[in-house]
């Protein structure tokens, strides 16, 4: 399978172009610049991932989308995953390319209230609150189109090795938190390249 893959130069994404390689994949990483993008194995493409004409050429003879753009913290208003999802979703369109996978956060959409005491109270309100009304637009964008998606909410993010295995879950009840590794969060996304397990889901992932 032919993948593009977004945000591929960040913590996650490297790890997931990584994982796709390992599996026999063909990975196309749409950059902003070529320059230090360090992605051996890879075929790089420089663009804004906001641009439909780009997307649209990066998006050649592909086969599926993942989607590891991603924001940081701070106050001011952000909009860079609204526009880009947009776009990708208008040009996967055009090109018929059916599957995406999106990975979000825990604290988005219905997942809201289920961080933990620090970070409901204070990291995502103070810290996250611009970020994370980003994610909300991109997952309405992603669930509003016709496309085959899957958006995945991992806990918070850390740089431990991977166990091999995560919970995927969907029930909230009881969740209040928890964390997973970048690693096993680039396993899990690349599985669903080729698993309708998921299919038009948001499962959250934790150890």
């Amino acid at each position: 399978m032919k993948v593009l893959i977004l945000g591929a130069t960040g913590g996650t994404g490297r790890l997931i172009v990584r994982d796709a390689l390992q599996k026999g994949h063909s990975v196309v990483a749409l950059v902003r610049s070529t320059a230090g993008a360090d992605l051996p194995g890879a075929e790089l493409i420089e663009g804004d991932a906001r641009n439909e004409i780009v997307l649209e050429r990066a998006l050649d003879g592909c086969d599926a989308v993942v989607s590891a753009l991603g924001t940081g913290m701070g106050f001011s208003k952000v909009s860079l995953l609204t526009e880009a999802t947009r776009a990708l979703i208008m040009a996967m369109t055009r090109r018929g390319v059916r599957r995406l996978v999106c990975i979000s956060a825990l604290g988005v959409g219905d997942s809201r209230g289920h961080g933990g005491f620090v970070f409901d109270r204070l990291f995502q309100p103070l810290l996250l609150s611009q970020a994370y009304k980003d994610k909300d637009r991109q997952e309405v964008a992603i669930r509003a189109s016709s496309l085959d998606w899957v958006i995945v909410r991992p806990g918070m993010l850390t740089n431990d090795p991977a166990r091999g295995s995560v919970r995927a879950i969907v029930d909230l009840a009881s969740v209040k938190g928890g964390k997973v590794a970048r690693a096993d969060v680039a396993r899990f996304v690349v599985e669903q390249l080729a698993t309708n397990t998921w299919l038009k889901q948001t499962p959250l992932l934790l150890w």
